[in-house]
C-alpha cells in the first residue's frame, strides 16, 4: 500500500534551528530541519474489519489507493485535510491514533456520491465515510454534534407516529441543543409564511400540532422498527468490541409505545 501526499510527519514533529554552524557553515533555518523520531506501538489490528462490519464499510479492503475519491471530493476542494484515500489508508494500516487527529472534520462528508462513481474498485467511499464516522461515536471517541441529534429528534417521531409535523421537530431539536425556541430567524420567517397563508391552512397547522396526527396501524410497524433499532445498537456494539444486552441497547430508545 503506498505511502501518499499527505504522509505521517506532522508539523509538530518538525524541529527547525534559526541559528545553527556546524564545522563553520550555516545551516540555519530550513537546511537544519529536523524530524523527529517516531515509534507506532499503538496499533489496531481490528480496524478495519470493524469499520468493514459496519454499514457502509463491506468494501474497504478493495482500495488500492488511486486517490479517485479525494481528486473528486466536494469538500477537499474547500477544505484538503478532509482526505478520503488518506483515511482509508490509515485505517487499512490500523493507525488508530492518527485518524483520531482528524475525527472532528471526518464528519463533513456531504454525501454527494462523486468518489463513488469516480471510484473504479466499487469501494463505495462515500459508505466508509459515513461507517467511520458511526465507528467513532460508538466508540466513544466524539461526541454528539447537533447534527446527530437533530437526526435523533427526526428519527423519534418518523419512528413513533408515522409521519413528521415540522414544527415538534423543531421544538424538540431546540430543547434538545439547549436553543431558545424564540429565534429571530425562527420568529421572522413564521411571521413572513402567516401573512401569506390562508387561514383555514394555518388552522390545520396549529391542529396538527396539538393533536399529533399518526400513520393508521403504525402499531405493528413501530414495533418492527423498534426491534430493528435495537438489534442494530447491539449488533453495531459487538462489532467493535463494545457488547452491550438487548435490555440496554433498548433504554432510552426513542420509539414510544404509545398509541397506534
Amino acid at each position: 500500500m503506498p505511502i501518499h501526499e499527505k504522509s505521517l510527519i506532522r508539523p509538530e514533529n518538525l524541529r527547525r534551528n534559526e541559528s545553527l554552524i556546524i564545522e563553520g557553515v550555516d545551516v540555519s533555518g530550513d537546511w537544519s530541519t529536523f524530524i523527529d523520531s517516531r515509534v507506532i506501538t499503538d496499533y489496531n489490528e481490528t480496524m478495519q474489519d470493524e469499520i468493514a462490519a459496519l454499514p457502509g464499510g463491506e468494501n474497504i479492503h478493495r482500495c488500492w489507493q488511486c486517490g479517485s475519491c479525494t481528486n473528486s471530493c466536494t469538500v477537499n476542494a474547500i477544505n484538503p485535510d478532509f482526505n478520503p484515500r488518506y483515511w482509508i489508508y490509515l485505517i487499512r494500516m490500523g493507525y488508530e491514533s492518527e485518524l483520531l487527529r482528524d475525527k472532528d472534520i471526518i464528519w463533513q462528508c456531504v454525501s454527494c456520491n462523486k468518489c463513488t462513481y469516480a471510484c473504479p474498485r466499487d469501494v463505495v467511499p462515500e459508505g466508509v465515510m459515513k461507517a467511520t464516522a458511526h465507528w467513532l461515536e460508538l466508540k466513544g471517541h466524539t461526541e454528539p454534534s447537533n447534527s446527530t441529534k437533530f437526526d435523533d429528534v427526526f428519527s423519534n417521531q418518523v419512528f413513533a407516529t408515522g409521519k413528521i409535523e415540522d414544527g415538534l421537530v423543531m421544538r424538540d431539536y431546540f430543547k434538545a441543543t439547549n436553543q431558545s425556541i424564540t429565534q429571530p430567524w425562527l420568529i421572522a420567517m413564521v411571521k413572513s409564511l402567516a401573512s401569506r397563508m390562508p387561514v383555514t391552512l394555518l388552522m390545520k397547522l396549529g391542529i396538527s400540532t396539538v393533536i399529533r396526527p399518526r400513520t393508521r396501524d403504525w402499531s405493528r410497524a413501530r414495533e418492527a422498527i423498534g426491534e430493528y433499532v435495537t438489534e442494530r445498537k447491539v449488533k453495531d456494539h459487538a462489532t467493535v468490541g463494545m457488547p452491550i444486552s438487548h435490555a440496554k441497547a433498548a433504554q432510552g430508545e426513542p420509539i414510544s409505545t404509545k398509541g397506534s
